[in-house]
């Protein structure tokens, strides 16, 4: 019987979710998933000087935009917690007195810039294997009657020589390590709190963490946890270290080639399932052909074996179709709960309501159908939720900005009189717009002996101050009958 499926995603409150973290999350969160597992959040706090409440709280409001829920961990408790590493301080300190009574940790008095020195001589020499401290051989009584008399010092864990460090990885194999080249790593700084090597390894073996899943650039820590895992006798889990992302420019990605943050794209108006979508094919494919997938699909064919070695490419393109695909195929009822709240930041309100009415109960309901032709209208034109306040302010506003390309088509020799036409022509409608709206305009530019061309565009023009946008039956309905004559009899008089 094999042991069931626990894994952690463990960030630092130290910060916004980094684009990398939320794809190690989601991965962690999809093996879990489709293994019949656990997801544990663990918050590894140790850096008291840099934590923040607010940055714990993006964290985990980042991670429930993803759709990440947790089994375990803060706000969800578990028996396995603490989740908070600076609540397992008991743990940590059973652990270094028991390093230090066994020897494979000791106490170093170098300084940094004594440690640093060995560090470059030893480069300079190209000696074989690792620099040593100075205090490995130190008398355990005699390092402890200085550390009693107050002397500043570190605990390092004594890395032991001539040995192979294999590190059996779900993703790039075996891959070994000498134990002559890993550093006697910093255990416990001086102020007596324990390094993320230190409280990893014991977090894991307490938590029963069955499988680490986490970037590349973890590898060189593995060897470290692996041997104090084995000088304490801890189940040492599995691993699967996932490539890097890389920015367009083919580097690791940084500021430098665009926003690295989860939350930047949260405020920028990402679909949170494009978001997805794209963050776990970053590394991880369904196969040589599937791009668009929702969670379900995903989870029936997640396995580590098809994540990619290789760095994963940051494609602003491909993120940007997502976004535009999911908006596009969002029913409109759901797209208007969506794009309301962007509406409402740049202070645009249906235009039948007023300010007093905006905030009632009855005007929320009334304005519910529009809002939703509003949706329908544009889901096709949207890349981004906070692209509609722009595209849509024509629909909000009793003055329309008429670009350089409508500007012509009303100029055009006859457009105002057949502008006048039209709006005689609607005005005598009965139902508005009518009913079967393609045929009345066909037959209206039949009646005024003109082509399509030359009677929509101008339409077009005067109604939205520019020649794209929704379909015209569309902007009819949003704008009503009162607005739509007022601005086809307002563009035929304009100079």
């Amino acid at each position: 019987m094999t042991d069931p499926v626990r894994v952690r995603f463990a960030p630092s409150p130290t910060g916004r979710l980094h684009i990398g973290g939320a794809r190690t999350a989601l991965f962690n969160w999809a093996f879990a998933r489709a293994n019949d597992g656990a997801f544990i959040l663990r918050v590894e706090d140790t850096d008291s000087e840099r934590n923040s409440e607010d940055s714990l709280h993006s964290i985990l409001a980042s991670m429930r935009w993803l759709g990440l829920d947790w089994d375990e961990g803060p706000e969800a408790g578990g028996a396995a917690g603490p989740y908070f590493q600076s609540e397992r301080r008991d743990s940590y300190q059973a652990g270094i007195e028991r390093g230090l009574a066994e020897g494979w940790l000791y106490r170093c008095f170098a300084t940094s810039d004594e440690i640093q020195a060995l560090r470059d001589a030893h480069r300079e020499q190209k000696a074989h294997g690792c620099w040593a401290s100075p205090s490995r051989d130190l008398d355990p009584a005699t390092a402890e009657r200085r550390a009693a008399d107050g002397e500043s010092c570190v605990l390092r864990f004594r890395v032991p020589l001539g040995e192979e460090i294999l590190v059996r990885d779900h993703i790039r194999g075996e891959v070994r390590f000498r134990s002559d080249e890993v550093e006697d790593w910093v255990a416990v700084r001086s102020n007596g709190m324990p390094t993320y090597n230190f409280c990893c390894a014991l977090d894991d073996d307490a938590m029963r963490i069955s499988h680490v899943i986490r970037g590349e650039e973890h590898l060189v820590n593995t060897p470290k946890q692996i041997l104090l895992a084995q000088a304490m006798s801890l189940r040492v889990p599995d691993f699967a270290h996932v490539p890097l992302i890389l920015g367009e420019d083919g580097k690791k990605l940084s500021k430098r080639t665009g926003d690295t943050a989860l939350g930047d794209y949260i405020d920028k108006g990402y679909p949170p399932e494009a978001m997805f979508n794209f963050l776990a094919l970053l590394g991880f494919s369904i196969d040589d052909k599937t791009t668009v997938f929702n969670r379900e699909e995903l989870l029936a064919h997640f396995d580590l074996k098809r994540i990619s070695k290789g760095g994963a490419l940051f494609d602003t393109a491909k993120l940007h179709f997502l976004c535009a695909e999911y908006i596009r195929h969002t029913e409109p009822a759901e797209l208007a709960q969506r794009l309301q709240p962007w509406l409402d930041q740049a202070g645009l309100q249906p235009p039948s309501m007023d300010s007093e009415q905006a905030g009632s109960d009855s005007a929320s309901t009334s304005r519910k159908p529009w809002l939703e032709t509003l949706a329908n209208a544009f889901r096709e034109r949207l890349g981004l939720y906070s692209e509609l306040p722009d595209k849509a302010a024509f629909l909000f506003s009793d003055h329309v900005e008429i670009d350089d390309k409508a500007q012509k088509a009303l100029d055009a020799e006859g457009a105002q009189d057949l502008l006048l036409r039209l709006a005689e022509a609607l005005e005598q409608e009965p139902l508005f717009p009518p009913a079967d709206w393609s045929a009345w305009i066909k037959n209206q530019a039949a009646i005024m002996e003109v082509g399509m061309g030359k009677l929509m565009k101008p339409m077009r023009a005067a109604l939205s101050g520019t020649l794209g946008g929704p379909e015209l039956a569309d902007i009819l309905v949003l704008l009503g009958r009162d607005r739509v004559l007022q601005r086809l009899r307002g563009a035929s008089v304009r100079s």
